[in-house]
């Protein structure tokens, strides 16, 4: 058996070996072999670093194989790492299989020391240039290899800067630059304990460690958790050889895009800045040019770049991210890979490139992730609004959010969590701030472009973003930012613009988007692909509304408890809840029956010809309950109070009743079925509502067609029961109203119990709706709301779980429950049909296992209509292609 491959010359591999030697390496020699100009260099496979993942060590032959290799590059370039007259400088680079920008490790410049940075000097002819890489270098290494804080370099750079009265990095001159490499070792030693390694070849396997190693930093498990990347990824190492693009006036490093990711525009987009390397261009170092400006300054290298754009968009059929070096004139090719886009972006791509010929529809359909489209149905500002603009950036993402302002990533997470409104204002964000970027309503920075992290982060997570705004002050330390003498200080409210790059004062009214005809085209060629039925969680004429308007195809779940909180109804609930008396009770549920039938009415009108699921009373009852803490304080205040003897007495009787009502676990109580099971009379007049509402548009001339269902059955007897009174109460309000109206009664699985004797239930069900909320909760024995306060983020951390089980259905233990319940339940009724309406059903992965298991439809709040249509559609195409990867 041949021993392992670990180390791939660029010329030695593909595209297609993208899972082995990563997006970046497999890009880098994929455009090697359609002859572009690739710095030649070499990839380290994915392999090798689980295997040290996982063993904490090399594989058997990897060091030899990088040697072997290093040897190929080094007669490739006539140049030796470590040869003090004429060095081998390289990068190191990771790059795993999915892109995970600027979540791992990049080091630069490698094989300098204070022998090889004279020799580079010498040969350029620039001591300035060889002193800039070599500071570089020392920064980099130090900083991600050796675990010295960057900042440390940083403020010394910016101290003697001030110093010398100058303010961009190009003013200093070789001295200065020397000076500050002096220094720059020196802090390495005080804060690593240790001298910067002067040994190239030390170096060259110190970095390589590294990288492997951020495999596993804070930060990129961050980003794979968000995302939903694997862990068992894990990423590859490129070692390449450097150019420079700060060589002088005639050395420039950029970024573009084929096509604009903002917006999906068919224009070239991108940013370069001159006499810099790359690292200055996504770290916001200074504000960069635009891509056009570069075809004024440098006009041969631009032509032949806007030529291998055009060639890498034809060849990958997708819109390409490149980094590109010019090197005194000269033209390199350092990366390409899938851009990442904002949703309305990856639309308008989608249906323009089907428009050009490039892809068909069902390829455009697997274009566009179900999950980006959260982005589209996000507010903007109201135009009719008025509104204080204080500075304008750059728009690097768009949507509009209004929050807090923060100034660090820790206040962003820890409020943001909480659910506050904040928005992360920084100089300019780190692969560090991503836990705070993820629970913020968007991020603003003073710095960076359009490429940069804040901006690459944000479009991939959909939140609002403007970089650049170079107006804005902050001062970290008093956690204040000033504009022209203006102080917004941290916890005041600002509006962002990510579309236009506005930063408003206070707070702005946004109002819905609506779906635009990108959206359209591709969510009806996604409905021409998928199978399963598409409906909405809606309580409320202007929730069904929308819901419809978004291509629902029906209410799988409307729950009328939420019809009875508002202040007209609530007491009458409450007064039904605590009659001392049969007639009490039924005086009470005579109120309430034409409020909601007028309710049903609207509901079952605006969704005319398609069915509307509604859910008998479900929760608790205590929630319609004043809380007994209240009640005791407000008692203790009453018996303060002279004369109010008689106000006294009743809220005494009144803390009784609710006494008497209380459960020591409500969720397990009285709730569901088992009030209609113990209450004459409940039960009746929810039934007679619907019917009598559906019986009125029958008359007008409409189709309502309604689904009762049963909630929280665990045994058949109880559904027998409650269907009974159903079918009772309804064929009598037909019969009396002289229409013909059609009906199911179904019932809600969301108790193990009835899952496990679906086949006993389905004898009285046209329809079960799988409950996954409730049934998570029972299943795992997890609280939901004790769960996420108290130890479920722990147990994601540790890897207990993989996912959130009340975002991401589980699978293995609730999903083999909904399994086995649909194949008892089609064994005694073959026809019967099947749903699931709690969260998960606008879940991607939960609705690829909705299809899997052969479910009807799925239901999930209105806004998550589209990505469920779209989603469905990815599973019936057995998964799709992912162009944010």
């Amino acid at each position: 058996m041949a021993p392992a491959k670990y180390v791939y010359d660029f010329d030695e591999g593909d595209a297609s070996l993208k899972k082995l030697l990563g997006g970046k390496g497999s890009n880098l020699a994929e455009m090697t072999r359609l002859g572009l100009p690739v710095p030649p260099g070499f990839t380290i496979t994915t392999e090798a670093c689980n295997y040290c993942y996982q063993e904490g060590k090399y594989p058997d032959g990897l060091q030899e194989e990088i040697e072997q290799h290093l040897q190929n590059l080094e007669r490739k370039m006539g140049k030796k790492l470590g040869n003090p007259g004429d060095p081998l400088l390289v990068s190191v680079r990771s790059g795993a299989a999915i892109s995970m920008p600027g979540m791992m490790d990049t080091v630069l410049n490698l094989g300098l020391n204070d022998q090889s940075v004279q020799g580079l000097a010498s040969l350029t002819g620039d001591e300035r240039f060889a002193y800039d890489a070599y500071r570089r270098f020392i920064t980099m290494f130090s900083d991600i290899v050796m675990g010295v804080d960057r900042e440390f370099y940083e403020n010394e750079l910016n101290r003697k800067k001030s110093e010398l009265g100058i303010k961009l990095d190009v003013e200093m001159d070789a001295t200065a630059w020397k000076e500050l490499v002096s220094r720059f070792k020196e802090i390495t030693l005080e804060h690593a304990g240790r001298d910067f390694p002067s040994d190239p070849r030390e170096q060259l396997d110190l970095a390589i460690q590294a990288v492997f190693k951020s495999w596993d930093s804070d930060r990129a498990k961050t980003y794979r958790r968000q995302y939903d990347i694997p862990d068992d990824l894990g990423t590859a190492v490129n070692v390449q050889s450097m150019v420079f693009g700060n060589k002088g006036e005639d050395s420039a490093t950029g970024v573009c895009f084929t096509r604009n990711p903002s917006t999906g525009e068919a224009r070239r987009f991108g940013e370069y800045l001159t006499n810099a390397q790359g690292e200055d261009v996504v770290a916001g170092i200074r504000t960069p040019n635009t891509l056009e400006e570069l075809g004024g300054e440098m006009s041969e290298p631009y032509e032949q770049l806007t030529q291998v754009m055009d060639k890498l968009e034809q060849h990958y059929r997708d819109m390409q991210d490149i980094e590109f070096t010019i090197e005194q004139g000269k033209l390199f090719m350092l990366q390409t890979r899938t851009g990442k886009r904002t949703a309305a972006a990856a639309l308008k791509i989608a249906v323009d490139m089907v428009g050009e010929g490039l892809i068909n529809e069902e390829e455009a359909v697997g274009r566009v992730q179900p999950e980006q489209l959260d982005q589209l149905l996000h507010p903007r500002l109201d135009p009719d609004a008025e509104y204080d603009v204080i500075a304008r950036g750059l728009p690097a993402s768009p949507g509009a959010a209004v929050g807090e302002v923060v100034f660090d990533a820790d206040t962003a997470e820890m409020r943001g969590s909480r659910g506050e409104n904040v928005i992360l204002v920084r100089w300019e964000t780190t692969p560090d701030d991503i836990h705070g970027i993820i629970n913020a309503k968007g991020v603003l920075t003073s710095h960076g472009g359009m490429t940069s992290h804040a901006a690459v982060v944000a479009r991939g997570m959909g939140k609002p973003c403007i970089c650049g705004a170079e107006a804005i002050n902050i001062q970290q330390a008093e956690r204040i930012f000033e504009i022209n003498g203006l102080v917004v200080r941290e916890g005041e409210t600002i509006t962002i613009d990510g579309a236009t790059g506005r930063v408003i004062l206070g707070e702005v009214k946004l109002i819905e988007p609506k779906v635009d005809e990108n959206l359209e085209k591709v969510l009806a060629w996604a409905d021409k692909l998928r199978r399963l039925g598409v409906r909405t969680n809606a309580d409320s004429p202007e929730d069904s509304q929308r819901a419809r308007d978004f291509g629902a195809e029906g209410i799988g779940l409307c729950r009328i408890e939420h019809m009875l909180f508002g202040e007209e109804r609530l007491p009458i609930v409450r007064r039904m809840i605590l009659a001392e008396s049969d007639e009490g009770r039924e005086e009470a549920l005579m109120e309430l029956e034409p409020l909601l039938r007028r309710d049903f009415e609207g509901i079952l009108e605006i969704m005319d010809g398609l069915p509307v699921t509604i859910r008998l009373l479900d929760p608790p009852l205590h929630e319609f309950l004043p809380s007994l803490g209240d009640l005791r304080v407000e008692l203790e205040k009453l018996k303060h109070v002279p004369g109010e003897r008689d106000e006294l007495e009743a809220k005494e009787r009144l803390l009784a009743r609710v006494r008497a009502e209380s459960e020591a676990n409500p969720m397990l109580g009285l709730r569901g079925c088992r009030v209609g099971c113990t209450m004459g009379g409940v039960t009746e007049m929810q039934v007679r509502a619907i019917i009598k509402a559906a019986c009125d548009l029958k008359k007008r001339g409409k189709d309502p067609r309604v689904e009762i269902m049963i909630p929280l059955v665990a045994f058949r007897k109880e559904l027998e029961i409650e269907r009974n009174k159903v079918v009772e109460v309804a064929d009598g309000v037909i019969e009396a109203m002289q229409t013909d109206l059609e009906y199911l009664v179904g019932t809600m699985i969301e108790l193990p119990r009835a899952a496990l004797t679906a086949d006993q239930i389905a004898e009285l069900a046209d329809f079960f709706s799988f409950g996954t909320n409730d049934l998570t909760q029972t299943t795992l024995g997890f609280s939901r709301d004790d769960a996420e306060a108290k130890f479920l983020t722990l147990y994601l951390e540790q890897g207990i779980l993989a996912d959130n089980p009340f975002e991401t259905l589980d699978i293995e233990g609730v999903g083999k429950l909904v399994r086995m319940a649909c194949e008892l339940g089609r064994g005694t009724s073959p026809d019967i049909k099947l749903g699931i309406c709690g969260e998960h059903g606008g879940d991607p992965r939960s609705i690829q296992f909705c299809h899997e298991v052969g479910l009807n439809y799925v239901s999930c709040s209105p806004f998550r209509v589209p990505l469920a249509r779209l989603a469905a559609a990815h599973a019936a195409m057995g998964g799709a292609s992912d162009a944010t990867k």
